[in-house]
């Protein structure tokens, strides 16, 4: 296994899960660490991300923990690091995949599940977190030279990378959304949303479309996912001092990004 393997971290209480996730990602090239409950799940996380080398890329976490439940694991990593989560759980009700994705998880898998789509989910999951993925997920947009991207109004940027919609400056090249107060503290799913929200400011986007262009999903999903995922924006548009409602609901359809 090279040291350069992207590290995932699986957390299961049933040691037949972990064993068999393991080993299917560790035949994928992965390099994997598990944990059978909270508390040493957040340990064995803390303590590769204090030794350097960044950490775990990835967690695939139960909801039903012996000690700790998934959905608080989840709120704690979430709160130093921006590595994507996905639950993998047998919990199949509506309201457990919206309080997952509330805390702070990025996708919700069902068990029994397949390998095949389970590696798809976080190949998808880590190509999107990936420093400059979000170029690709802007739907295409390149700049002009001039600043310009794919022509908006109100989108302006100094290279292809940078976009300035709104008081909000996005860098693609380094994955970053600012105000002129500071960074805006954003998962890789938010901006990979907002990315693609500022790309189209001024256009109605539906909840299918934002699926596909800001996270590359062709398979799944409920589109409440994306609800779930822009009232999560806003608050943090909100909490960096941008008025949520930029981010305007187009009832019946989908989502628009009220630029200037």
């Amino acid at each position: 296994m090279s040291d350069n393997a992207i590290k995932i971290l699986v957390v299961d209480d049933e040691e037949s899960i972990t064993e068999f996730v393991a080993y299917n990602l560790r035949k994928a090239g992965y390099a994997v660490a598990v944990a059978h409950d909270g508390k040493t799940a957040l340990d064995v996380f803390n303590a590769a991300a204090a030794a350097g080398g960044g950490g775990f890329s990835l967690v695939v976490l139960d909801v039903m923990l012996p000690d700790t439940n998934g959905y608080e694991v989840c709120k704690r990593i979430r709160a130093t690091s921006t590595a994507p989560v996905l639950y993998l759980s047998a919990r199949v009700s509506e309201n457990d995949k919206v309080v997952g994705l509330k805390v702070g998880g990025d996708d919700y898998m069902i068990k029994p599940f397949g390998v095949r789509e389970l590696l798809a989910r976080i190949e998808a999951l880590l190509r999107r977190s990936r420093v400059g993925g979000a170029a690709g997920a802007g739907g295409g947009a390149a700049g002009d030279g001039t600043g310009a991207v794919d022509g908006e109004p109100g989108v302006t940027g100094d290279s292809a990378d940078i976009i300035r919609v709104a008081g909000i400056t996005l860098d693609q090249s380094a994955h970053v959304a600012t105000t002129e107060t500071g960074p805006i503290d954003l998962t890789p799913r938010e901006f990979e949303l907002l990315n693609c929200l500022m790309h189209r400011a001024g256009k109605v986007l539906s909840r299918e479309q934002l699926l596909r262009d800001a996270w590359g999903w062709e398979y799944l999903v409920e589109t409440k996912t994306v609800d779930t995922h822009v009232k999560r924006l806003r608050d943090k548009l909100e909490a960096a001092g941008i008025d949520p409602v930029i981010v305007e609901t187009v009832r019946g359809y989908g989502y628009r990004f009220k630029g200037e």
